[in-house]
């Protein structure tokens, strides 16, 4: 970081990956405790790649963690050059909004959220928008499903996840509570992130591209237990 301090932070939204609580929507054809492991791998990808992101675009890097207790353990964990905070408030709306409070009053100027889910989100996309919160307010990178994976602003916005989350409208919902909060709210370029069984064949497809060395644990764990998805679509074990 230069003398000047960081622009803005970037925080990714984990959670302690323990079986039962992270990627349930896997499950089956994962057990629990794949599912677990599958989630630590993705976690650990994601905090090296945004790590890296960060120091390139001027940002500092924070993980907001679920379970808050486990926060001094995590910041052992963490690669070096993390902010470990604790996740604050009961739905994840709150926890989201909580967060961007709390970093705008630390002097952030930006503050970019990204998700725990999407191994493969480049580093072009964060330079997007870092670029677009020059003439917005409020940056959404969309995946597949409704939601997004990444979305950043410039100021807190009381209200902006006052809906439902993990719907297939998260996205729609969001945007249209920016506009009635007066907002100037843009949706940059996909990405996509993995829920479910079938969102595999997205990271899949990505195997040769240069987006899959942001995401070698993950795809060494799947290699190496065998659980991509057959050639029909079916449960394992498979392969790209």
């Amino acid at each position: 970081m230069s003398g000047a301090g960081p622009r803005g932070s970037i925080v990714v939204f984990a959670k302690v990956p323990e079986a039962g609580r992270v990627k349930t929507r896997l499950c089956p054809p994962f057990m629990p405790e794949q599912a677990a492991h599958f989630y630590a791998a993705m976690l650990e990808d994601i905090l090296k790649a945004t790590e890296r992101f960060a120091r390139g675009l001027g940002l500092e890097p924070v993980v907001a963690l679920d379970p808050g207790t486990e926060c001094r353990e995590w910041a052992r964990q963490a690669p070096p050059g993390y902010r470990v905070i604790p996740q604050v408030g009961v739905s994840l709306s709150e926890r989201m909004e909580q967060v961007v409070e709390s970093e705008a009053a630390r002097g952030q100027g930006v503050v970019l959220l990204r998700g725990s889910d999407s191994p493969a989100l480049p580093e072009a996309r964060l330079a997007e928008a870092l670029a677009a919160l020059d003439s917005h307010d409020i940056a959404v990178a969309p995946d597949r499903d409704g939601g997004y994976s990444l979305i950043g602003m410039t100021r807190p916005w009381p209200g902006l996840f006052a809906h439902p989350m993990s719907t297939e409208r998260v996205l729609a919902d969001t945007l249209a509570q920016a506009e009635g909060l007066g907002a100037r709210p843009v949706v940059l370029e996909p990405s996509f992130d993995i829920d479910r069984f079938a969102d595999l064949g997205s990271l899949s497809a990505i195997r040769t591209l240069p987006e899959a060395a942001l995401c070698p644990r993950t795809f060494e764990y799947l290699d190496r237990e065998g659980l991509w998805p057959a050639s029909d679509g079916a449960p394992g074990p498979g392969g790209p």
